[in-house]
């Protein structure tokens, strides 16, 4: 499609209004990076349209972000100082409604020494962690994309920058339920109401675990966590009751696991992206609910740092089922970015839960989730393990099982 002013003005309206649904009167920060400040300029103006109280925009810089990973020391990118605290406080009272617009490039990371990465995560993520769970469930947030150069060469090799963005842009709006035409909110009412059924039914099941199996090594068992829930492309800020789709696009439902119970290997099926850097062709070995070993042809110290990032960072937060026929996998081809390549196909995540799945879990700290089972950490990291044999079946507390996927889709 034709990629106009029009449509991109189409999709800011979208991921304000149906993402984020802000609401009259809220905050809204927006984080975007600084090449993109046309369309950053877009959602500011529709979020002020729909009643935003004031719009703060926090501007990021790949360049920037490497530089000072490459020239400033480990200590000094891990000191949260002062000012960032105060914000974080600012935050934490105004609970403002978040937008974050993704893209970049993939690559702004590679060569950087991946234990100065962690280092820095540990550290910031130490003091920061407990501001980002005195907000959860009580805003509204989204992450959509905007498609740039060197993410779009990094994805089509061949072609140049004018043929690979025009590809990215019709991806990336195809997989938002974006066109010239269609009435984008109309479309995701459906597609969010296809997913609520699904969940309704996994929730009807009452199944006290999953196993996993595939030609490709994976063989695997999550037990669940009682009384869960599944959840899927929507959730409600429990403050003002609004409805918002906090990841653009989506296709997953998802639950939480009992934190510390599964058994068996997850092979990768995808490359995972992370801080930039790409770990491929990996499998991950859990006893006794977690990771004891892990395998990569590229990226192995990446991965071992990742799991060992705290104590429960090698510990599944995340089961989520996602059809292989999503239209994120019939594109084709890898996004090198987590928010599409985690809706091609199934997925979990390493490290921190969702206390949301819980009943009453919005009103529950952290730690008190946590005993109820949902793994506490400071990542949150989804690799895909979907395939096109992938099953993966339902077992009940009496013994009985029930086919979830076979062959890579709802059975």
């Amino acid at each position: 499609m034709k990629i106009t002013q029009e449509i991109k003005q189409k999709y800011a309206r979208l991921i304000v209004r149906t993402g984020a649904n802000v609401q009259s009167g809220q905050v809204v920060s927006l984080t975007a990076s600084v090449r993109e400040y046309e369309f950053a300029v877009m959602v500011v103006e529709e979020a002020y349209r729909a009643g935003a109280k004031k719009v703060n925009v926090e501007w990021r810089c790949d360049e920037q972000s490497r530089l000072d990973y490459l020239c400033a020391s480990t200590d000094t990118l891990s000191e949260v100082l002062p000012w960032e605290v105060e914000k974080q406080k600012q935050v934490v009272s105004d609970l403002p409604c978040r937008i974050f617009i993704a893209g970049g490039d993939p690559d702004a990371m590679a060569g950087i020494d991946a234990e100065k990465l962690s280092a820095v995560m540990r550290a910031r993520s130490a003091v920061l962690k407990p501001y980002r769970n005195a907000i959860d469930g009580k805003h509204q947030w989204v992450i959509a994309a905007l498609p740039s150069e060197k993410w779009a060469l990094k994805c089509f090799p061949g072609l140049n920058v004018d043929e690979a963005m025009s590809k990215l842009w019709d991806a990336v709006l195809t997989t938002v339920r974006v066109d010239e035409e269609n009435d984008p909110v109309a479309a995701w009412k459906a597609h969010t109401d296809f997913i609520t059924e699904k969940a309704a039914w996994l929730n009807a099941q009452n199944f006290v675990s999953l196993r996993y199996e595939s030609a490709n090594g994976t063989h695997f068992t999550a037990e669940l966590i009682p009384g869960a829930h599944w959840e899927g492309a929507g959730a409600v800020n429990a403050v003002n009751g609004a409805f918002y789709i906090p990841n653009m696009p989506t296709e997953e439902i998802f639950t939480s696991p009992m934190a510390g119970k599964c058994e068996g290997t997850l092979v990768s099926t995808k490359p995972l992206s992370w801080n930039s850097q790409l770990i491929e062709d990996f499998s991950i070995t859990f006893e006794n609910g977690r990771a004891v070993s892990c395998k990569a042809k590229k990226g192995q110290e990446l991965l071992e740092k990742m799991i060992h990032m705290d104590e429960t960072a090698g510990m599944l937060g995340e089961l989520a089922l996602v059809p292989k026929e999503s239209p994120v996998n019939r594109c084709g081809f890898l996004f090198y970015n987590t928010l599409f390549d985690e809706n091609a196909c199934c997925h979990v995540a390493l490290g921190h839960g969702f206390k949301e799945v819980l009943p009453g879990g919005d009103d529950m700290s952290v730690e008190e989730a946590a005993k109820k089972g949902v793994n506490d950490s400071i990542i949150h990291v989804d690799f895909m393990i979907g395939s096109e044999d992938l099953a993966i079946t339902g077992v009940r507390a009496d013994g009985s099982e029930c086919a979830i996927f076979r062959n890579g889709t709802w059975a």
